[in-house]
């Protein structure tokens, strides 16, 4: 065959050499190089597990071992990971990526290793390495490729050593508009509306890992101006943004959410941000900064928008402050998208088809002039699974909300319910 040569730019040069690289060929080679530093030919297994306990922090130091977590960093990062899970078993290290809220395991490395790479993480986070017995928590900055990725680490003592956690926070996947984030119609102008009142708070709630702190910098985003002062309290910082003045708490030295909240109305500030609003006295506090001309956003956990006034109650808020107060409930989940490549239109049918009809029985008439089709059929689409991802058939998540207004006619019925709950 004859060769030929085409010219290329860099860009489409490295994109080509990312397809042909994987994460397991650059791990085996660095792995080839750290045998031939720590084998021998009377050198046995427990001895090399024995060699790494005794000297982490020089081992760790060692370009192998460094090669392999960059390696490990760089294809979460590329492969668009959210975390990575450095698991210990009884005879292998596992390394498990979660990609779209799924976990999947991608690398098995030697059991031998498994000090190393700890030790490698904890000095990149400032930890301490000889501390293996406690939780501990750091982070650590990294450029990776042409982006800068903040890395949130915990490590967590288990039956066969530590499990480390790494939360990758990558800035131009997290900080995001509104619009990008799934935030339309109703909901959207609502949000609008919320956020450009004078005062109140709006408060944010799903489970863990739901993007509610997405969602509050996509807010903060919205609200950063030149004419008013943002302070926020987080644990931890997530994103930097600039000009916003964050802070992180330190319940260990008393730094709570509470107390950062009593300092920060002395800030003179127009916005606050509170993290996650955990017991009653943040609760009350923030209710009270609503309450006196402030903006307050935080997050709270219940299952959904209306219970977030139950939950105020229940933390020991005055049922008669939380409709003044609050302007906006939010709850949020995630969802996989399909994968645009793959997807193709299906009619619905059966039980499908019946929960269409019913859903679009009950909606009011200024949404369903946004449908396309408003009786059957209807049409609904599936992806297959295609190469571009991964035959899974989905690529990416979006967020669906619930957007819920405090109004006359709520406020009514949040005050009833309270008094009939107080008899």
């Amino acid at each position: 065959m004859k060769a030929q040569s085409f010219l290329v730019s860099r860009h489409d040069f490295e994109e080509v050499l990312k397809r042909y690289r994987t994460l397991r060929g650059e791990v085996a080679q660095a792995l080839e190089e750290l045998e031939s530093e720590l084998s021998g030919d009377t050198v046995t297994l427990e001895q090399k597990k024995e060699l790494a306990r005794s000297d982490d922090e020089a081992i760790s130091e060692e370009a192998p071992i460094t090669k392999v977590v960059a390696v490990v960093l760089k294809h979460a990062t590329e492969g668009n990971a959210s975390d990575i899970h450095v698991e210990p078993g009884k005879k292998e290290l596992r390394v498990r990526f979660r990609v779209d809220g799924a976990l999947r395991t991608s690398l098995v490395l030697p059991i031998a290793i498994h000090p190393a790479v700890v030790s490698r993480i904890k000095i990149l986070s400032n930890l301490k390495i000889d501390e293996t017995r406690i939780p501990q928590d750091g982070r650590f900055h990294a450029k990776i490729g042409e982006k800068e990725i903040d890395f949130r680490i915990s490590t967590f003592p288990t039956s066969f050593c530590e499990k480390v956690a790494m939360r990758i926070l990558d800035p131009t996947v997290g900080l995001k508009t509104l619009e990008e984030l799934g935030v339309s119609g109703r909901n959207l102008e609502a949000l609008n509306a919320g956020i450009n009142r004078p005062f109140g708070m709006i408060l944010i709630t799903g489970p863990t890992g739901s993007g509610k702190s997405t969602t509050l910098y996509a807010i903060l985003r919205v609200l950063n101006k030149e004419d008013v002062n943002i302070v926020s309290l987080e644990d931890p910082v997530e994103y930097y943004i600039e000009n916003l003045n964050q802070s992180q708490i330190r319940p260990e030295i008393g730094y709570t959410f509470a107390t950062g909240l009593r300092h920060i109305l002395r800030q003179d500030p127009d916005i606050i941000m509170v993290g996650e609003i955990r017991d009653n006295e943040t609760a009350e506090l923030a209710i009270h900064a609503a309450l006196t001309g402030h903006i307050v956003l935080s997050t709270l956990h219940t299952n959904n928008a209306l219970g977030v006034i139950p939950r105020l109650v229940d933390m020991g808020v005055e049922p008669f402050l939380i409709p003044s107060a609050l302007n906006l409930a939010i709850a949020q989940r995630l969802v996989r998208r399909l994968c645009p490549d793959c997807t193709r239109p299906v009619k619905a049918e059966g039980r499908a088809e019946a929960i269409i009809e019913e859903t679009v029985g009950v909606l009011p008439e200024s949404e369903l002039k946004l449908l396309p089709a408003t009786k059957p059929p209807f049409t609904l689409y599936e992806a297959a699974g295609c190469k571009k991802c991964g035959h899974k058939g989905t690529r990416g998540r979006i967020a669906i909300y619930e957007v819920l207004e405090m109004t006359p006619q709520l406020e009514t019925i949040a005050l009833m319910r309270s008094s009939n709950t107080a008899v």
